[in-house]
């Protein structure tokens, strides 16, 4: 009896496909030129600032603006720096607290708001959004007469008050979607079944996974607590005031200096661009985090 071997199947490799290259033609062409141009007027406002800031009085005029400088100091710069010094370390100690503390208070909101529901829980979510809308202007008196009654020193301790309240709303809305959709169930209903509560089920099961959201929420706070001047201006002064304060008050003389002015303003941008640079890379990740349910 013959045996017949049958031979195994052949197994189709099938190589990785190339994407094919689109054409370099008339509309590619286009589109780049006007991300050029749209990227050179972006950059024509700095571009103005940093050459002007290393000018000196007699380099600066309406028809040189343009022109690089004859002579380039630093003296603007050594002035401008001067005149922020103390201002600039006082709004780290307003920027950072603020950033975190409302992070934290609006990560157990949203905790709390998307994941233990109990009754006019949409209510109490509807009212700390209303927050969000109420012009800063139109309470800005009532709001000065709350943290006199209340006895908060002026200056940094009243601005971080105020921030931490004012951003509230924004860090609740942002962590409760990011819980909503991002968190699932079952971990939750295993933290009961372990007998975790509530504040043990946020403290270690939580937070370690919230890093997402306080990203968001950190650039967030930070970058408005830092740029902030209205509430700068009628809740402290140049004295204890934050860098916006003193910023005005060394671009608004009589005869202002105008390389110091934009020596200092590249000195009171420097933070937020530094903290963008460092955590950027997170930020669209999450904000996009809480917008799709996995």
């Amino acid at each position: 009896m013959t045996t017949v071997t049958v031979p195994p199947p052949a197994v189709e490799t099938l190589a990785p496909r190339r994407k094919a290259r689109r054409p370099f033609g008339p509309a590619s062409i286009v589109k780049y030129a006007l991300a050029i141009l749209f990227l050179l007027i972006v950059l024509m406002p700095l571009y103005v600032l940093i050459v002007t800031s290393f000018k000196s009085g007699g380099d600066i005029g309406v028809t040189s603006q343009w022109n690089l400088p004859e002579h380039w100091t630093t003296a603007s710069w050594a002035k401008a720096w001067t005149s922020l010094r103390d201002s600039f370390f006082r709004t780290f100690q307003l920027a950072i607290p603020v950033a975190l503390i409302s992070s934290l208070i609006g990560a157990a909101n949203g905790f709390v708001l998307s994941r233990w529901r109990f009754p006019g829980a949409d209510v109490v979510f509807t009212l700390i959004l209303f927050g969000m809308f109420i012009p800063y202007q139109a309470v800005m008196i009532p709001l000065r007469d709350i943290v006199t009654t209340l006895g908060i020193p002026p200056g940094i301790p009243t601005l971080v008050f105020v921030h931490c309240i004012y951003g509230i709303p924004i860090c609740t809305l942002i962590f409760r979607n990011y819980y909503a959709t991002t968190v699932p169930e079952e971990l939750i209903e295993a933290a009961r079944v372990d007998g975790a509560g509530l504040l043990r089920t946020f403290s270690r099961i939580i937070l370690p996974i919230s890093m997402p959201g306080f990203v968001v929420t950190i650039i967030w706070q930070f970058t408005s607590a830092w740029n902030d001047y209205l509430f700068a201006i009628f809740l402290s002064n140049t004295r204890n005031g934050p860098i916006t304060i003193a910023l005005n008050a060394l671009a608004g003389a009589q005869s202002p200096d105008y390389a110091a002015s934009m020596a200092g303003a590249l000195i009171t941008s420097l933070p937020t661009l530094v903290v963008y640079v460092l955590l950027g890379r997170w930020f669209i990740g999450g904000l996009m985090a809480g917008s799709v349910k996995s």
